[in-house]
């Protein structure tokens, strides 16, 4: 039989095995026979008010510890009955519970009043604006939703009702780009929410502001907030060199990588000092994590550093060290890297006109590894070709220039490489100009939106397009993808209108609606379109929730049609519209009149 003991509170100090009948403890005012007195539960009266014999025998023995007890409770008293319990014989459940009782009434006698810990210091003050109050009223709605990314999940309908989860994010956005500081009373949840999804967490935290920082240092759930570095304790401690250098040392990693962002931001020589300091006693999990800190503030003065980091015992270190290192133009390593890369690629003009040809390495010797080149392919890939990619992804693509004829990135990618090689060229030019934030050559490798062969043809873009679009200005990221959908409709462009701006401009949106609309006349299964249409509801410009309205209604089904398509679709639209009402009531709250 298992039975659920009271749990006792927590004591300042353990009674140990002192029981109410021990000398010199005090009987207590309670009734007679009850906890206080002493008196075992169930404990016999002889007449004129004496203990009887088998009574007063049992009380004399002392009662099981605690541990005893929960052992007996937690296996069952058929396998594990505690000694020394009166009634045993009858009852054991009943006894146990008894003896429980009066364990947990002792222990909570003998409680130790606990040391006042000091009081915590004052939040800063944050001289931002309140959130007026149909914005605070909008707050507390989205951040008491309970439904999850893309609505209710799973494959099931929707209905027509806004999912106030994915709106989360504009409105942080949008309330912190006003300059907003969150109501006190909604910090808790704010600071929940932002625990649970990483992208709330940069508009959370700065909406949050000083208080919000201060009550992460108070709780551990919320230790996340600390890593951004800012205003917080170790915010403080930054700006005075013996509390800086007391927390680097004795604080928690989150409050380390706090103290480290903080000084890296005033003085990046100052933080890296305090990294180097202790570097070498460090696990390679926070060198990690310690060294991915220097991504922001990363300068030609951190090169020496990162350089001896090539040479670190974890092989993730190493990788990023290289990668950080590859960042930097003018670093020796992308120096040698560009060396390594021109080598294998030439130009040739022997033939009718000039291409490009590939010699790929034969061997990934030490010096290679040592600069981040991994030897072992993943499956399926040549060892040559993933060499050759790896050198040409870090290799500065200015020197592709000059090594190839003075061409400019346009007129370098439009020449035809020999022996099958043009593949992985191409794609190791489009991760270096994604890394290297090259328009010129994400655009040359772009081209136009490429022309769909036939009717069942699908789209082939060199790389990651959506990667290579995020390289390029706004308004000619939208221009690329209303030209993509034109020739080849939503099926194929999901995650190229992720990469556009919110909220889409209105050549692309109109573009993304009128292809729903005909895929809608056409009967198509709605639940295909159900990703292209949840961007829309974040993505479209509210203003075109009047036009839209049309599209509610349920369209007739043709005779090839899914069958109940046309329900579905009425519902994605009227959800669709009232969503874009809702962003546009969001935004009209938030304005500093309102």
């Amino acid at each position: 039989m298992a039975l659920t003991t009271p749990r006792p509170p927590a004591t300042g100090a353990d009674t140990g095995s002192a029981h109410p009948e021990e000398p010199g403890r005090s009987a207590g005012s309670g009734p007679p026979g009850g906890p206080a007195s002493g008196r075992r539960p169930g404990a016999r009266t002889a007449p004129g008010g004496r203990d009887a014999p088998e009574v007063r025998e049992s009380r004399d023995r002392p009662l099981p510890s605690w541990e005893e007890l929960l052992s007996a409770a937690l296996l069952g008293t058929d396998r594990r009955a505690a000694s020394r319990l009166d009634g045993a014989g009858d009852d054991p459940a009943r006894a146990l519970l008894d003896a429980a009782a009066v364990e947990t009434v002792r222990r909570r006698a003998g409680l130790r009043p606990p040391t006042a810990a000091p009081r915590p210091v004052p939040a800063q003050h944050d001289p931002r604006p309140p959130l007026p109050a149909a914005a605070r009223d909008r707050l507390t709605m989205l951040l008491s939703d309970r439904v999850g990314a893309g609505g209710s999940g799973g494959g099931g309908r929707r209905g027509t009702a806004p999912a106030l989860a994915e709106l989360l994010p504009q409105w942080l956005a949008a309330a912190t780009a006003h300059g907003y500081r969150a109501p006190d009373a909604a910090l808790p949840a704010l600071l929940d929410a932002a625990r649970a999804r990483t992208d709330l967490r940069p508009d959370a935290l700065a909406l949050a502001g000083p208080r919000g920082l201060w009550l992460a240092e108070l709780n551990p759930d919320w230790r996340f907030a600390l890593r951004s570095g800012g205003r917080g304790a170790a915010g403080r401690a930054a700006d005075e060199p013996e509390a800086a250098r007391r927390l680097w040392e004795e604080g928690l990693f989150a409050e380390r990588v706090a103290v480290l962002t903080s000084i890296r931001e005033r003085d990046s020589a100052e933080g890296l000092a305090l990294l180097r300091s202790t570097w070498a006693k460090e696990r390679a999990e926070d060198r990690l994590m310690f060294l991915d800190s220097l991504r922001e503030r990363l300068s030609a003065d951190d090169e020496p550093f990162l350089e001896q980091a090539l040479a670190d015992r974890s092989r993730n270190v190493r990788a990023t060290a290289a990668e950080l290192l590859a960042g930097l133009p003018g670093s020796a390593l992308a120096g040698r890297m560009g060396a390594r890369a021109i080598s294998c690629v030439a130009l040739d003009r022997t033939g009718v006109g000039p291409r490009v040809v590939v010699e790929a390495p034969h061997e990934c010797d030490a010096a290679m590894e040592r600069d981040g080149v991994a030897r072992k392919p993943p499956s399926g890939r040549g060892e040559r070709a993933w060499w050759l990619g790896q050198l040409v992804e870090a290799a500065p693509l200015g020197i592709w220039t000059e090594r190839l004829g003075g061409r400019a990135p346009g007129e370098i990618v439009a020449l035809p490489v020999a022996d099958d090689w043009q593949a992985d060229l191409h794609a190791a030019w489009c991760r270096a100009a994604v890394r290297q934030r090259d328009a010129d050559w994400a655009r040359a490798l772009l081209g136009p939106p490429p022309e769909r062969a036939d009717a069942g043809g699908t789209a082939s873009v060199v790389g990651d397009p959506a990667k290579l679009l995020s390289v390029l200005p706004h308004e000619e990221r939208a221009a690329w993808v209303t030209r993509f959908i034109a020739a080849h409709g939503l099926s194929e462009a999901f995650q190229l209108l992720g990469a556009c701006a919110v909220p889409w401009a209105e050549p692309l949106g109109r573009a993304v609606v009128d292809a729903l609309d005909i895929a809608r006349e056409a009967g198509s299964y709605p639940w295909s379109f159900s990703g292209v249409m949840g961007l829309a509801e974040r993505c479209l410009d509210p203003a075109q929730a009047d036009r839209l309205e049309p599209l509610t209604a349920i369209p007739e089904e043709p005779p090839d049609g899914s069958p109940g398509a046309g329900g579905y679709w009425s519902e994605a639209f009227q959800r669709l519209v009232g969503t874009l009402r809702l962003r546009a009531a969001m935004y009209a709250e938030l304005a500093p009149d309102a």
